[in-house]
């Protein structure tokens, strides 16, 4: 869907619809849309060392017990659920939003990745993966002679 931002200038059709544009302007500003209209896929970053590939992903306010890292073949896949449940007997509330995050984000490893040798630890509100690399793709660094 493409929406498309209309000028200010009296047109014909602008007065036969007054306060239309108003009132769709306010909707689609409203921070209860907006912020569930933005996709909330945590941010990644992947770096190589000599040994290892290193993954880190970026998710404040979640535990470990909220993530789950599988792998399938040479997919990485991680996901995670949270709940917010918060048990208040007093109704006084005027507005109340329910508290929910999901994602899932998969990375295909490549062929030199050893998938016996994978670990996970979250510390402060990053996701940290080392992904060992096999023996045979570690590079191996040598002086080579000039002749």
């Amino acid at each position: 869907m493409t929406l498309v931002k209309f000028h200010e200038g009296k047109s014909k059709s602008s007065l036969l619809r007054p306060g239309f544009d108003d009132i769709f302007e306010s909707i689609m500003n409203d921070t209860f849309l907006s912020d569930r209209m933005v996709s909330r896929v945590p941010a990644v970053n992947i770096a190589e060392t000599d040994g290892h590939y290193h993954i880190e992903l970026a998710a404040p306010g979640l535990k470990k017990e909220d993530f789950k890292v599988d792998l399938d073949r040479d997919v990485l896949t991680i996901s995670a659920e949270h709940q917010n449940e918060q048990a208040e007997n007093d109704k006084k509330y005027n507005k109340r939003e329910y508290s929910y995050t999901s994602f899932v984000r998969s990375f295909t490893l490549p062929d030199s990745a050893d998938d016996d040798h994978i670990e996970a630890k979250y510390h402060d509100g990053v996701l940290k993966i080392n992904v060992a690399k096999r023996e045979e793709a570690r590079s191996a660094s040598r002086q080579i002679e000039i002749k």
